[in-house]
């Protein structure tokens, strides 16, 4: 059965935005416990591609399904964002959306208690299996020592690994990351790279991303975007060899900046 290897299926989905159209008969499937780029120029439609899954933006035609596991199939489209998020579909945008006057370790309860009541969270009494559940995955982001720190004090790598954290501590099928490695060095990158690989084995990572070396890195699938098109799909070794990727993507400005 499909839905055994495939948790996201893309089907022949096409947008078009008051005459332009930025994506056109997109047809792609995401494997289970894989970390999936979708890499391409700028303008090539891959945020909007997350916006069509998370159901932030609507498809002008096609849709998108969703195999939480072997038994069911789930048609997003048409469906409201937060009942995305309930069935298992977490999103983490480029910039950190932490609150920084709390602790990280109040980041995570507030995650936890799925809602933004600052106030009914903080004085939430934890059990403690949620508070070992908060501690396990602080020590996998590597944020464990950093719990009582404000969250405003973390470096950008440091926000961007609790957003992670937070997003994996309400158990999601699918994580979508949009472009997780801008603005950190060479060493924050790798580390996420690691943390990324380690997740994979309980949930499919989605990733937009323009850091060739982040790719190369961690990548499972690429799928290469091009003025709304599919261009090419397969290995990052496979799509970067490929002459047509390299010239209509490689070609402009180099690979960390394409």
């Amino acid at each position: 059965m499909e839905q055994r290897s495939t948790v996201l299926k893309i089907n022949k989905i096409g947008v078009n935005f008051d005459g332009f159209q930025a994506l056109t008969d997109v047809d792609i499937k995401v494997k289970r416990n894989t970390i999936h780029f979708f890499i391409g120029p700028n303008g090539a439609g891959k945020t909007t591609l997350l916006d069509i899954i998370c159901a932030k933006t609507k498809p002008t035609s096609g849709k998108v399904y969703y195999y939480p596991d072997s038994n069911h199939e789930i048609c997003l489209t048409g469906m409201r964002e937060y009942k995305i998020v309930g069935a298992g579909i977490g999103r983490k945008f480029q910039v950190p959306s932490v609150f920084v006057n709390l602790t990280v370790g109040e980041n995570m309860e507030l995650s936890l208690r799925g809602n933004k009541d600052i106030r009914g969270a903080i004085f939430h009494r934890m059990t403690q299996e949620e508070k070992d559940s908060i501690d396990a995955v602080l020590d996998r982001v590597g944020l464990l020592d950093k719990k009582d720190f404000k969250a405003g004090s973390l470096a950008h790598g440091q926000k961007q690994w609790l957003e992670i954290g937070m997003q994996l501590l309400q158990k999601p099928k699918i994580i979508m990351l949009d472009e997780p490695a801008a603005g950190m060095g060479k060493p924050e990158t790798f580390k996420t790279g690691e943390i990324l690989k380690d997740i994979k084995k309980e949930c499919t990572i989605i990733v937009v991303e323009h850091d060739m070396d982040f790719v190369k890195q961690v990548a499972d699938t690429v799928t290469v975007l091009h003025e709304g098109k599919v261009l090419m799909e397969g290995t990052v070794t496979e799509c970067l060899a490929d002459p047509t990727v390299q010239a209509v993507y490689l070609g402009r400005g180099g690979e960390r900046n394409a």
